[in-house]
Protein backbone atom coordinates (compact mmCIF):
# COMPACT_ATOMS: atom_id res chain seq x y z
CA UNK A 1 0.00 0.00 0.00
CA UNK A 2 2.96 2.12 0.69
CA UNK A 3 4.27 2.59 -3.02
CA UNK A 4 2.15 5.78 -3.39
CA UNK A 5 3.34 8.91 -3.99
CA UNK A 6 0.93 12.98 -4.09
CA UNK A 7 2.19 15.57 -5.69
CA UNK A 8 1.38 18.57 -6.80
CA UNK A 9 3.09 20.66 -9.63
CA UNK A 10 3.33 24.64 -8.33
CA UNK A 11 4.31 27.26 -10.78
CA UNK A 12 4.06 30.98 -12.04
CA UNK A 13 2.16 31.21 -15.31
CA UNK A 14 4.04 29.99 -18.71
CA UNK A 15 6.92 28.65 -16.74
CA UNK A 16 6.06 25.11 -18.83
CA UNK A 17 4.12 23.30 -15.84
CA UNK A 18 1.56 21.62 -18.48
CA UNK A 19 4.32 20.91 -20.49
CA UNK A 20 6.38 18.95 -17.88
CA UNK A 21 3.21 17.10 -16.93
CA UNK A 22 2.98 15.97 -20.68
CA UNK A 23 6.42 14.00 -20.78
CA UNK A 24 5.49 12.75 -17.19
CA UNK A 25 2.47 11.16 -19.23
CA UNK A 26 5.03 9.90 -21.80
CA UNK A 27 7.20 8.79 -19.40
CA UNK A 28 4.48 6.64 -17.68
CA UNK A 29 4.00 4.77 -21.41
CA UNK A 30 0.54 6.43 -21.04
CA UNK A 31 1.09 7.42 -24.70
CA UNK A 32 3.17 6.42 -27.45
CA UNK A 33 5.39 8.61 -28.41
CA UNK A 34 4.37 10.48 -31.71
CA UNK A 35 1.13 8.49 -32.22
CA UNK A 36 -1.51 9.10 -29.67
CA UNK A 37 0.58 11.67 -27.96
CA UNK A 38 -1.97 15.04 -27.35
CA UNK A 39 -0.19 18.42 -26.77
CA UNK A 40 -0.88 20.06 -23.61
CA UNK A 41 -3.53 17.26 -22.58
CA UNK A 42 -4.31 18.41 -19.26
CA UNK A 43 -5.10 22.24 -20.50
CA UNK A 44 -7.97 20.87 -22.13
CA UNK A 45 -10.79 23.69 -22.11
CA UNK A 46 -10.47 25.74 -25.13
CA UNK A 47 -9.78 28.69 -22.89
CA UNK A 48 -7.39 27.32 -21.54
CA UNK A 49 -5.52 26.61 -24.52
CA UNK A 50 -5.63 29.93 -26.17
CA UNK A 51 -4.88 31.99 -23.03
CA UNK A 52 -2.16 29.34 -22.49
CA UNK A 53 -2.94 29.27 -18.71
CA UNK A 54 -4.45 26.76 -16.08
CA UNK A 55 -7.75 27.49 -14.69
CA UNK A 56 -8.64 24.46 -13.23
CA UNK A 57 -6.88 21.68 -11.36
CA UNK A 58 -6.95 18.25 -12.84
CA UNK A 59 -5.59 15.10 -11.38
CA UNK A 60 -3.69 12.58 -13.32
CA UNK A 61 -1.79 9.34 -11.93
CA UNK A 62 1.20 7.69 -13.66
CA UNK A 63 3.04 4.18 -13.09
CA UNK A 64 6.86 4.18 -12.55
CA UNK A 65 9.35 1.42 -11.30
CA UNK A 66 6.27 -0.20 -9.62
CA UNK A 67 5.00 3.13 -7.62
CA UNK A 68 2.02 4.87 -8.38
CA UNK A 69 2.17 8.84 -8.84
CA UNK A 70 -0.47 10.59 -8.48
CA UNK A 71 -0.24 14.56 -10.41
CA UNK A 72 -1.88 17.16 -9.61
CA UNK A 73 -1.80 20.13 -11.70
CA UNK A 74 -2.55 23.67 -9.60
CA UNK A 75 -3.12 26.80 -11.86
CA UNK A 76 -1.08 29.67 -11.22
CA UNK A 77 -2.64 33.07 -11.30
CA UNK A 78 -3.86 34.12 -7.85
CA UNK A 79 -7.08 35.06 -9.08
CA UNK A 80 -7.86 30.85 -9.03
CA UNK A 81 -6.92 30.87 -5.39
CA UNK A 82 -10.02 29.01 -4.51
CA UNK A 83 -8.53 25.87 -6.85
CA UNK A 84 -5.40 26.05 -5.20
CA UNK A 85 -5.42 25.58 -1.29
CA UNK A 86 -8.11 23.12 -1.22
CA UNK A 87 -5.76 20.93 -4.13
CA UNK A 88 -2.37 21.25 -2.13
CA UNK A 89 -4.28 19.25 1.01
CA UNK A 90 -4.24 16.28 -1.59
CA UNK A 91 -0.22 15.67 -1.58
CA UNK A 92 2.67 15.02 0.44
CA UNK A 93 4.55 16.69 -1.41
CA UNK A 94 5.18 19.65 -4.37
CA UNK A 95 7.20 20.52 -7.49
CA UNK A 96 8.28 23.90 -7.47
CA UNK A 97 8.85 24.37 -11.63
CA UNK A 98 11.13 27.72 -11.96
CA UNK A 99 12.37 28.95 -15.31
CA UNK A 100 15.63 29.13 -15.57
CA UNK A 101 15.97 33.06 -16.64
CA UNK A 102 13.01 34.67 -15.09
CA UNK A 103 13.62 32.96 -11.41
CA UNK A 104 10.68 32.81 -9.00
CA UNK A 105 8.20 35.04 -9.84
CA UNK A 106 5.10 36.72 -7.72
CA UNK A 107 2.45 33.44 -8.47
CA UNK A 108 5.15 31.03 -7.80
CA UNK A 109 5.79 32.37 -4.00
CA UNK A 110 1.71 32.80 -3.48
CA UNK A 111 1.14 28.92 -3.99
CA UNK A 112 4.40 28.15 -2.65
CA UNK A 113 3.07 30.08 0.53
CA UNK A 114 0.42 28.04 0.54
CA UNK A 115 2.68 24.90 0.44
CA UNK A 116 4.85 25.52 2.90
CA UNK A 117 2.42 26.33 5.60
CA UNK A 118 0.50 23.39 4.80
CA UNK A 119 4.15 21.26 5.52
CA UNK A 120 4.32 19.97 2.04
CA UNK A 121 8.20 18.53 0.96
CA UNK A 122 9.44 20.24 -1.81
CA UNK A 123 11.63 19.49 -4.73
CA UNK A 124 12.78 22.37 -7.20
CA UNK A 125 12.71 21.74 -11.00
CA UNK A 126 14.56 24.67 -12.68
CA UNK A 127 13.11 24.40 -16.12
CA UNK A 128 14.26 25.88 -19.72
CA UNK A 129 17.94 25.72 -18.79
CA UNK A 130 17.94 25.67 -22.73
CA UNK A 131 16.96 28.98 -23.37
CA UNK A 132 20.06 31.94 -23.94
CA UNK A 133 21.49 33.90 -21.16
CA UNK A 134 19.88 31.31 -18.41
CA UNK A 135 20.89 31.22 -14.87
CA UNK A 136 20.47 28.32 -13.64
CA UNK A 137 22.57 28.46 -10.44
CA UNK A 138 21.69 32.24 -9.33
CA UNK A 139 18.30 30.30 -9.96
CA UNK A 140 18.52 27.88 -6.91
CA UNK A 141 20.01 30.45 -5.23
CA UNK A 142 16.72 32.77 -5.52
CA UNK A 143 14.80 29.61 -4.89
CA UNK A 144 16.49 29.55 -1.51
CA UNK A 145 16.18 32.73 -0.22
CA UNK A 146 12.20 33.42 -1.14
CA UNK A 147 11.93 29.96 0.71
CA UNK A 148 13.85 31.49 3.73
CA UNK A 149 11.24 34.50 3.17
CA UNK A 150 8.55 32.39 3.87
CA UNK A 151 9.45 30.26 7.21
CA UNK A 152 10.39 27.22 5.45
CA UNK A 153 11.60 24.37 8.11
CA UNK A 154 15.02 23.36 8.00
CA UNK A 155 13.57 19.97 6.48
CA UNK A 156 11.81 21.85 3.84
CA UNK A 157 15.16 24.20 2.96
CA UNK A 158 16.86 20.99 2.40
CA UNK A 159 15.52 19.89 -0.99
CA UNK A 160 16.79 18.66 -4.04
CA UNK A 161 17.17 20.45 -6.85
CA UNK A 162 16.75 19.10 -10.80
CA UNK A 163 17.29 21.13 -14.08
CA UNK A 164 16.14 20.46 -17.72
CA UNK A 165 13.81 21.04 -20.13
CA UNK A 166 10.48 20.15 -20.16
CA UNK A 167 10.16 21.12 -24.07
CA UNK A 168 12.74 18.99 -25.17
CA UNK A 169 12.15 15.93 -22.48
CA UNK A 170 15.00 15.85 -20.40
CA UNK A 171 15.86 16.23 -16.78
CA UNK A 172 19.26 15.91 -15.00
CA UNK A 173 20.85 16.34 -11.52
CA UNK A 174 23.75 19.00 -13.61
CA UNK A 175 22.36 21.44 -16.01
CA UNK A 176 25.52 21.03 -17.53
CA UNK A 177 25.10 17.52 -18.60
CA UNK A 178 21.79 17.29 -20.34
CA UNK A 179 20.15 13.31 -20.19
CA UNK A 180 17.73 11.99 -23.24
CA UNK A 181 14.68 11.31 -20.42
CA UNK A 182 12.92 12.67 -17.77
CA UNK A 183 13.79 9.59 -15.40
CA UNK A 184 16.28 11.94 -12.95
CA UNK A 185 13.34 13.73 -11.96
CA UNK A 186 10.88 10.83 -11.58
CA UNK A 187 13.35 9.01 -8.94
CA UNK A 188 13.79 11.88 -6.90
CA UNK A 189 10.32 12.00 -6.54
CA UNK A 190 9.97 8.65 -5.46
CA UNK A 191 13.10 9.14 -3.33
CA UNK A 192 12.46 12.41 -1.68
CA UNK A 193 8.54 12.49 -1.20
CA UNK A 194 7.34 11.11 1.63
CA UNK A 195 4.66 8.16 1.18
CA UNK A 196 1.35 8.63 2.61
CA UNK A 197 0.78 7.76 6.09
CA UNK A 198 -1.28 4.79 6.51
CA UNK A 199 -3.68 5.92 9.47
CA UNK A 200 -5.82 2.89 10.57
CA UNK A 201 -9.23 3.58 12.60
CA UNK A 202 -13.10 4.54 10.96
CA UNK A 203 -12.87 6.26 7.51
CA UNK A 204 -12.14 9.40 6.71
CA UNK A 205 -11.95 11.70 3.33
CA UNK A 206 -11.77 15.33 3.30
CA UNK A 207 -13.86 16.43 0.00
CA UNK A 208 -11.72 18.94 -1.71
CA UNK A 209 -12.46 18.85 -5.40
CA UNK A 210 -15.57 18.12 -7.47
CA UNK A 211 -16.24 16.19 -11.08
CA UNK A 212 -19.49 16.75 -12.66
CA UNK A 213 -20.88 13.79 -14.75
CA UNK A 214 -24.01 14.02 -17.37
CA UNK A 215 -25.34 10.27 -15.63
CA UNK A 216 -24.68 10.54 -11.82
CA UNK A 217 -24.65 14.22 -11.21
CA UNK A 218 -21.99 15.60 -9.00
CA UNK A 219 -18.92 13.48 -8.00
CA UNK A 220 -16.97 14.05 -4.65
CA UNK A 221 -13.12 14.28 -5.02
CA UNK A 222 -10.25 13.87 -2.19
CA UNK A 223 -7.85 11.65 -0.65
CA UNK A 224 -8.68 8.96 2.34
CA UNK A 225 -7.17 10.75 5.10
CA UNK A 226 -8.23 7.39 7.30
CA UNK A 227 -8.93 4.06 6.99
CA UNK A 228 -11.21 2.62 3.83
CA UNK A 229 -13.74 3.10 1.78
CA UNK A 230 -15.67 0.33 0.08
CA UNK A 231 -18.49 0.61 -2.45
CA UNK A 232 -22.31 0.28 -0.71
CA UNK A 233 -20.72 1.61 2.62
CA UNK A 234 -22.88 3.75 4.73
CA UNK A 235 -21.21 6.75 5.27
CA UNK A 236 -22.07 10.30 7.48
CA UNK A 237 -21.34 13.82 5.29
CA UNK A 238 -20.33 16.43 8.44
CA UNK A 239 -21.26 19.72 6.80
CA UNK A 240 -19.83 23.38 7.40
CA UNK A 241 -22.46 24.03 9.92
CA UNK A 242 -21.89 21.04 11.80
CA UNK A 243 -24.90 18.64 10.90
CA UNK A 244 -24.33 15.44 9.78
CA UNK A 245 -26.40 13.68 7.04
CA UNK A 246 -26.75 9.95 6.34
CA UNK A 247 -25.86 8.72 2.90
CA UNK A 248 -24.41 5.88 0.99
CA UNK A 249 -21.37 5.48 -1.66
CA UNK A 250 -22.67 3.72 -4.57
CA UNK A 251 -19.26 3.56 -6.68
CA UNK A 252 -15.57 4.04 -5.47
CA UNK A 253 -13.19 5.20 -8.48
CA UNK A 254 -9.20 5.67 -8.24
CA UNK A 255 -7.18 7.83 -11.05
CA UNK A 256 -5.52 5.67 -13.15
CA UNK A 257 -3.77 7.51 -16.26
CA UNK A 258 -5.82 10.22 -17.70
CA UNK A 259 -9.11 8.58 -16.72
CA UNK A 260 -10.58 7.02 -13.71
CA UNK A 261 -10.89 3.42 -12.72
CA UNK A 262 -13.80 1.27 -10.70
CA UNK A 263 -12.32 -0.47 -7.36
CA UNK A 264 -13.68 -2.31 -5.06
CA UNK A 265 -12.47 0.00 -2.15
CA UNK A 266 -9.54 2.28 -1.45
CA UNK A 267 -7.25 2.51 1.44
CA UNK A 268 -5.71 5.89 3.43
CA UNK A 269 -3.40 7.86 1.29
CA UNK A 270 -5.17 7.02 -2.25
CA UNK A 271 -6.38 9.91 -3.95
CA UNK A 272 -10.61 8.53 -5.32
CA UNK A 273 -13.73 9.90 -6.43
CA UNK A 274 -17.01 8.77 -4.45
CA UNK A 275 -19.95 8.45 -6.20
CA UNK A 276 -23.64 8.57 -5.17
CA UNK A 277 -23.02 11.18 -2.22
CA UNK A 278 -25.83 14.03 -2.20
CA UNK A 279 -25.81 17.79 -0.98
CA UNK A 280 -22.01 17.98 -0.40
CA UNK A 281 -19.84 20.99 -0.41
CA UNK A 282 -16.21 21.43 -1.28
CA UNK A 283 -14.11 21.16 2.40
CA UNK A 284 -16.68 18.71 3.83
CA UNK A 285 -15.34 15.41 5.57
CA UNK A 286 -16.67 12.34 4.50
CA UNK A 287 -16.74 9.62 7.73
CA UNK A 288 -17.60 6.48 8.82
CA UNK A 289 -21.52 6.04 9.91
CA UNK A 290 -20.70 4.14 13.23
CA UNK A 291 -17.88 6.84 14.20
CA UNK A 292 -18.28 10.30 12.47
CA UNK A 293 -15.32 12.40 13.01
CA UNK A 294 -15.16 15.39 11.34
CA UNK A 295 -11.63 16.76 9.66
CA UNK A 296 -11.10 20.34 10.23
CA UNK A 297 -12.80 22.69 6.82
CA UNK A 298 -10.67 24.43 4.59
CA UNK A 299 -10.62 28.07 4.90
CA UNK A 300 -10.64 29.92 1.49
CA UNK A 301 -8.92 33.52 0.92
CA UNK A 302 -11.75 36.27 0.69
CA UNK A 303 -13.42 37.72 -3.03
CA UNK A 304 -11.55 41.42 -3.47
CA UNK A 305 -13.59 42.44 -6.43
CA UNK A 306 -17.31 42.06 -7.01
CA UNK A 307 -19.57 42.91 -10.58
CA UNK A 308 -23.40 43.75 -11.43
CA UNK A 309 -24.54 40.97 -13.67
CA UNK A 310 -27.73 41.81 -15.10
CA UNK A 311 -29.87 40.43 -18.36
CA UNK A 312 -29.17 41.95 -22.17
CA UNK A 313 -32.00 44.93 -22.24
CA UNK A 314 -30.57 46.53 -25.14
CA UNK A 315 -32.52 46.81 -28.26
CA UNK A 316 -30.55 44.00 -29.78
CA UNK A 317 -31.41 41.20 -27.01
CA UNK A 318 -31.74 37.82 -28.25
CA UNK A 319 -30.98 38.16 -31.46
CA UNK A 320 -27.39 36.47 -31.03
CA UNK A 321 -27.59 34.31 -27.60
CA UNK A 322 -29.68 31.03 -26.91
CA UNK A 323 -30.27 31.83 -23.11
CA UNK A 324 -31.26 35.38 -22.46
CA UNK A 325 -33.50 35.53 -19.36
CA UNK A 326 -32.70 35.70 -15.79
CA UNK A 327 -34.09 32.35 -14.59
CA UNK A 328 -31.64 31.30 -17.27
CA UNK A 329 -28.66 33.30 -15.56
CA UNK A 330 -29.62 32.89 -12.44
CA UNK A 331 -29.44 28.74 -12.93
CA UNK A 332 -26.07 29.47 -14.51
CA UNK A 333 -24.61 31.88 -11.92
CA UNK A 334 -26.12 28.99 -9.11
CA UNK A 335 -24.12 26.14 -10.87
CA UNK A 336 -20.98 28.15 -11.29
CA UNK A 337 -21.00 28.54 -7.24
CA UNK A 338 -21.09 24.73 -7.24
CA UNK A 339 -17.23 24.13 -8.22
CA UNK A 340 -16.07 27.76 -8.08
CA UNK A 341 -15.18 27.81 -4.56
CA UNK A 342 -13.84 31.84 -4.62
CA UNK A 343 -17.09 33.11 -6.16
CA UNK A 344 -20.01 34.30 -4.34
CA UNK A 345 -23.60 35.52 -5.95
CA UNK A 346 -25.92 38.18 -4.09
CA UNK A 347 -28.79 38.86 -4.88
CA UNK A 348 -29.59 43.15 -5.38
CA UNK A 349 -33.31 44.94 -5.49
CA UNK A 350 -33.90 44.13 -8.90
CA UNK A 351 -34.67 40.63 -9.83
CA UNK A 352 -33.13 40.72 -12.63
CA UNK A 353 -29.39 41.45 -11.25
CA UNK A 354 -26.78 39.62 -9.06
CA UNK A 355 -24.10 41.32 -7.37
CA UNK A 356 -20.89 38.80 -8.35
CA UNK A 357 -17.77 38.43 -6.10
CA UNK A 358 -14.72 36.99 -7.22
CA UNK A 359 -11.03 37.09 -6.42
CA UNK A 360 -9.93 39.33 -9.62
CA UNK A 361 -10.86 41.22 -13.18
CA UNK A 362 -9.32 37.55 -14.49
CA UNK A 363 -11.21 35.86 -12.55
CA UNK A 364 -14.62 36.83 -13.51
CA UNK A 365 -13.96 37.28 -17.14
CA UNK A 366 -12.96 33.68 -17.47
CA UNK A 367 -16.17 33.32 -16.13
CA UNK A 368 -18.39 35.71 -18.43
CA UNK A 369 -16.15 34.45 -21.45
CA UNK A 370 -17.11 30.97 -20.00
CA UNK A 371 -20.68 31.78 -20.40
CA UNK A 372 -20.75 33.37 -23.44
CA UNK A 373 -19.40 30.48 -25.31
CA UNK A 374 -22.25 29.06 -24.02
CA UNK A 375 -24.70 30.87 -25.77
CA UNK A 376 -25.46 33.34 -22.69
CA UNK A 377 -26.17 36.66 -23.24
CA UNK A 378 -25.56 39.54 -20.66
CA UNK A 379 -24.25 42.66 -19.13
CA UNK A 380 -21.70 43.63 -16.60
CA UNK A 381 -20.71 46.68 -14.75
CA UNK A 382 -17.81 48.33 -13.61
CA UNK A 383 -15.47 46.40 -11.87
CA UNK A 384 -15.71 47.46 -7.84
CA UNK A 385 -13.33 46.64 -5.12
CA UNK A 386 -14.59 45.10 -2.01
CA UNK A 387 -14.44 48.18 0.79
CA UNK A 388 -14.45 46.69 4.34
CA UNK A 389 -14.42 48.71 8.01
CA UNK A 390 -11.68 47.54 10.31
CA UNK A 391 -11.77 48.83 13.93
CA UNK A 392 -13.91 51.62 12.34
CA UNK A 393 -11.54 52.29 9.63
CA UNK A 394 -12.45 52.38 5.72
CA UNK A 395 -10.17 50.07 4.13
CA UNK A 396 -9.60 48.33 0.91
CA UNK A 397 -7.55 45.93 -0.76
CA UNK A 398 -3.98 46.74 -1.71
CA UNK A 399 -1.74 43.87 -4.15
CA UNK A 400 1.97 43.29 -4.82
CA UNK A 401 2.23 44.26 -8.24
CA UNK A 402 5.82 43.19 -9.93
CA UNK A 403 6.70 44.78 -13.18
CA UNK A 404 10.04 43.53 -15.49
CA UNK A 405 10.64 45.65 -18.39
CA UNK A 406 13.26 47.24 -20.37
CA UNK A 407 15.54 50.22 -18.77
CA UNK A 408 14.58 52.92 -20.80
CA UNK A 409 10.81 52.71 -20.26
CA UNK A 410 10.98 52.49 -16.70
CA UNK A 411 10.91 56.43 -15.39
CA UNK A 412 6.78 56.05 -17.37
CA UNK A 413 6.18 53.43 -15.79
CA UNK A 414 6.82 54.53 -12.77
CA UNK A 415 5.27 57.54 -12.97
CA UNK A 416 2.15 55.90 -14.17
CA UNK A 417 2.27 53.43 -10.91
CA UNK A 418 2.50 55.98 -8.86
CA UNK A 419 -0.48 58.44 -9.47
CA UNK A 420 -2.30 55.28 -9.44
CA UNK A 421 -1.03 55.24 -5.44
CA UNK A 422 0.93 52.87 -6.03
CA UNK A 423 4.17 52.77 -3.36
CA UNK A 424 7.47 51.14 -4.90
CA UNK A 425 9.21 49.03 -2.58
CA UNK A 426 12.01 47.69 -4.08
CA UNK A 427 13.81 48.25 -8.05
CA UNK A 428 16.70 46.18 -9.08
CA UNK A 429 18.72 45.57 -12.82
CA UNK A 430 18.76 42.14 -13.98
CA UNK A 431 20.87 41.87 -16.72
CA UNK A 432 19.60 44.90 -18.71
CA UNK A 433 15.77 44.91 -17.54
CA UNK A 434 14.37 46.74 -14.62
CA UNK A 435 12.95 44.78 -12.07
CA UNK A 436 9.84 47.18 -10.08
CA UNK A 437 7.78 46.32 -7.14
CA UNK A 438 5.16 48.07 -5.83
CA UNK A 439 2.50 47.89 -3.16
CA UNK A 440 -0.39 49.17 -5.11
CA UNK A 441 -4.57 49.27 -4.20
CA UNK A 442 -6.56 46.89 -6.43
CA UNK A 443 -8.35 49.22 -7.85
CA UNK A 444 -5.21 51.07 -9.19
CA UNK A 445 -4.37 47.86 -11.32
CA UNK A 446 -7.85 48.26 -13.07
CA UNK A 447 -7.18 49.04 -16.24
CA UNK A 448 -3.19 49.13 -15.53
CA UNK A 449 -2.39 46.52 -17.75
CA UNK A 450 -3.14 48.33 -21.27
CA UNK A 451 -1.40 51.68 -20.05
CA UNK A 452 1.52 49.96 -18.95
CA UNK A 453 2.02 47.62 -22.01
CA UNK A 454 1.11 50.87 -24.34
CA UNK A 455 4.20 52.53 -22.85
CA UNK A 456 6.50 49.82 -22.95
CA UNK A 457 5.86 48.88 -26.36
CA UNK A 458 4.61 45.65 -25.35
CA UNK A 459 7.58 44.81 -23.27
CA UNK A 460 6.48 45.02 -20.48
CA UNK A 461 5.69 41.58 -18.18
CA UNK A 462 2.81 42.38 -15.41
CA UNK A 463 2.49 40.07 -12.16
CA UNK A 464 0.26 41.11 -8.74
CA UNK A 465 -1.29 39.21 -5.89
CA UNK A 466 -3.33 40.05 -2.80
CA UNK A 467 -1.54 41.49 0.06
CA UNK A 468 -3.97 42.37 2.51
CA UNK A 469 -6.53 45.14 3.52
CA UNK A 470 -4.80 48.57 3.98
CA UNK A 471 -6.51 52.15 5.04
CA UNK A 472 -7.86 53.27 1.69
CA UNK A 473 -5.57 55.59 0.10
CA UNK A 474 -7.52 58.03 -1.46
CA UNK A 475 -9.28 59.08 -4.88
CA UNK A 476 -7.23 57.37 -7.63
CA UNK A 477 -7.50 58.99 -11.29
CA UNK A 478 -9.39 56.59 -13.78
CA UNK A 479 -9.84 57.24 -17.45
CA UNK A 480 -9.68 61.06 -18.02
CA UNK A 481 -11.65 60.95 -21.72
CA UNK A 482 -15.17 61.01 -22.31
CA UNK A 483 -17.23 58.62 -24.32
CA UNK A 484 -18.90 59.06 -28.11
CA UNK A 485 -22.21 58.12 -28.07
CA UNK A 486 -24.67 56.58 -30.89
CA UNK A 487 -27.57 59.02 -31.57
CA UNK A 488 -29.59 56.76 -33.44
CA UNK A 489 -30.15 52.95 -34.20
CA UNK A 490 -28.89 51.75 -37.56
CA UNK A 491 -25.65 51.10 -39.97
CA UNK A 492 -22.54 52.86 -38.99
CA UNK A 493 -21.52 54.39 -42.55
CA UNK A 494 -17.75 55.42 -43.62
CA UNK A 495 -19.01 58.74 -44.55
CA UNK A 496 -20.26 59.59 -41.08
CA UNK A 497 -17.58 58.39 -39.14
CA UNK A 498 -14.74 59.92 -41.76
CA UNK A 499 -16.39 63.42 -41.00
CA UNK A 500 -15.96 62.50 -37.05
CA UNK A 501 -12.73 60.97 -36.98
CA UNK A 502 -11.19 64.45 -35.19
CA UNK A 503 -13.26 64.35 -32.32
CA UNK A 504 -12.12 60.67 -31.49
CA UNK A 505 -10.95 57.01 -31.73
CA UNK A 506 -13.79 54.83 -32.78
CA UNK A 507 -14.65 51.52 -31.80
CA UNK A 508 -16.75 50.38 -35.16
CA UNK A 509 -16.15 49.93 -38.53
CA UNK A 510 -18.18 50.59 -41.31
CA UNK A 511 -21.37 48.78 -41.87
CA UNK A 512 -21.91 47.71 -38.39
CA UNK A 513 -25.16 47.91 -36.19
CA UNK A 514 -25.46 50.07 -33.62
CA UNK A 515 -28.25 51.48 -31.37
CA UNK A 516 -28.64 54.82 -29.56
CA UNK A 517 -27.29 54.98 -26.51
CA UNK A 518 -24.27 52.45 -27.53
CA UNK A 519 -20.54 53.83 -26.73
CA UNK A 520 -19.04 53.54 -30.18
CA UNK A 521 -15.76 56.08 -29.51
CA UNK A 522 -13.24 57.25 -27.31
CA UNK A 523 -13.81 61.57 -27.29
CA UNK A 524 -10.71 63.49 -27.08
CA UNK A 525 -12.18 66.25 -24.38
CA UNK A 526 -13.36 65.07 -20.78
CA UNK A 527 -17.25 65.04 -21.80
CA UNK A 528 -19.28 62.83 -23.61
CA UNK A 529 -20.35 63.30 -27.23
CA UNK A 530 -23.42 62.71 -28.93
CA UNK A 531 -22.91 61.74 -32.81
CA UNK A 532 -24.61 60.90 -35.55
CA UNK A 533 -22.70 57.40 -37.33
CA UNK A 534 -25.53 56.26 -39.07
CA UNK A 535 -25.78 59.71 -41.66
CA UNK A 536 -25.17 58.40 -45.37
CA UNK A 537 -24.26 60.29 -47.95
CA UNK A 538 -26.83 62.17 -49.82
CA UNK A 539 -27.07 62.09 -53.31
CA UNK A 540 -27.75 64.90 -56.05
CA UNK A 541 -26.88 66.33 -59.68
CA UNK A 542 -24.66 68.15 -58.20
CA UNK A 543 -20.78 67.41 -58.68
CA UNK A 544 -17.61 69.55 -57.08
CA UNK A 545 -14.08 68.53 -57.57
CA UNK A 546 -13.00 66.43 -54.60
CA UNK A 547 -16.47 65.33 -53.34
CA UNK A 548 -16.44 61.80 -54.10
CA UNK A 549 -12.91 60.75 -52.97
CA UNK A 550 -11.87 57.87 -51.44
CA UNK A 551 -12.59 57.85 -47.58
CA UNK A 552 -9.54 56.55 -45.52
CA UNK A 553 -10.43 55.88 -42.03
CA UNK A 554 -8.04 54.99 -39.32
CA UNK A 555 -8.69 51.13 -37.85
CA UNK A 556 -11.39 50.75 -35.38
CA UNK A 557 -9.80 49.90 -31.63
CA UNK A 558 -10.33 46.46 -30.69
CA UNK A 559 -10.95 45.17 -26.72
CA UNK A 560 -10.85 42.34 -25.29
CA UNK A 561 -12.52 41.33 -22.58
CA UNK A 562 -10.87 42.27 -19.66
CA UNK A 563 -9.97 45.40 -21.80
CA UNK A 564 -13.74 46.46 -21.94
CA UNK A 565 -14.45 45.74 -18.53
CA UNK A 566 -11.40 47.91 -17.12
CA UNK A 567 -12.09 50.77 -19.56
CA UNK A 568 -16.09 51.50 -18.86
CA UNK A 569 -17.10 53.88 -16.48
CA UNK A 570 -19.92 54.03 -13.68
CA UNK A 571 -22.55 55.05 -15.91
CA UNK A 572 -21.54 52.06 -18.72
CA UNK A 573 -22.27 48.61 -19.02
CA UNK A 574 -20.36 45.82 -21.39
CA UNK A 575 -22.94 44.11 -23.31
CA UNK A 576 -21.53 40.39 -23.90
CA UNK A 577 -23.11 38.26 -26.74
CA UNK A 578 -21.67 35.30 -27.84
CA UNK A 579 -20.80 36.77 -31.07
CA UNK A 580 -19.90 40.64 -30.28
CA UNK A 581 -18.99 42.54 -27.06
CA UNK A 582 -20.77 46.25 -27.05
CA UNK A 583 -20.27 49.09 -24.76
CA UNK A 584 -23.66 51.06 -23.74
CA UNK A 585 -24.31 54.19 -21.24
CA UNK A 586 -26.75 52.21 -18.55
CA UNK A 587 -29.24 54.91 -19.51
CA UNK A 588 -29.40 54.92 -23.49
CA UNK A 589 -32.41 57.73 -24.26
CA UNK A 590 -29.68 61.09 -24.21
CA UNK A 591 -32.34 63.54 -22.53
CA UNK A 592 -33.47 60.94 -19.42
CA UNK A 593 -29.33 61.06 -18.93
CA UNK A 594 -29.56 64.81 -19.24
CA UNK A 595 -31.96 64.94 -16.70
CA UNK A 596 -30.55 62.54 -14.46
CA UNK A 597 -26.90 64.30 -14.52
CA UNK A 598 -29.30 67.29 -13.53
CA UNK A 599 -30.41 65.93 -10.71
Amino acid sequence: MQNIRNIAIIAHVDHGKTTLVDKMLLAGKLFREGQDEPDQFLDSNDLERERGITILSKNVSIRYKGYKINIIDTPGHADFGGEVERVLNMADGCLLLVDAFEGPMPQTRFVLQKAIQIGLKPIVVVNKVDKPNCRPSEVQELVFDLMCSLDATEEQLDFPTVYGSAKQGWMSEDWRKPTDNITALLDAIIKYIPAPKTLEGPSQLLITSLDYSQYVGRIAVGRVHRGTLREGQDIMLCKHDGSQVKSRIKEVDVFEGLGRSKAASVDSGDICALIGIDGFEIGETVCDASDPEPLPTIAIDEPTMSMLFTINNSPFYGRDGKYVTSRHIHERLLKELDKNLALRVEPTDSADAWLVFGRGVLHLSILIETMRREGYELQVGQPQVIIREIDGVKCEPVEKLVINLPEETSSRIIDIVTRRKGEMTSMENKNGRMHLEFNIPSRGIIGLNNTVLTASAGEAVLAHRFLEYQPWKGEIERRQNGSIIAMETGTAFAYALNNLQSRGRFFISPQEEVYAGQVVGEHTNESDLVVNVTKSKKLTNMRAAGSDDKVSLAPPVVFSLEDALEYIKVDEYVEVTPHFMRMRKIVLDEMERKRLNKS
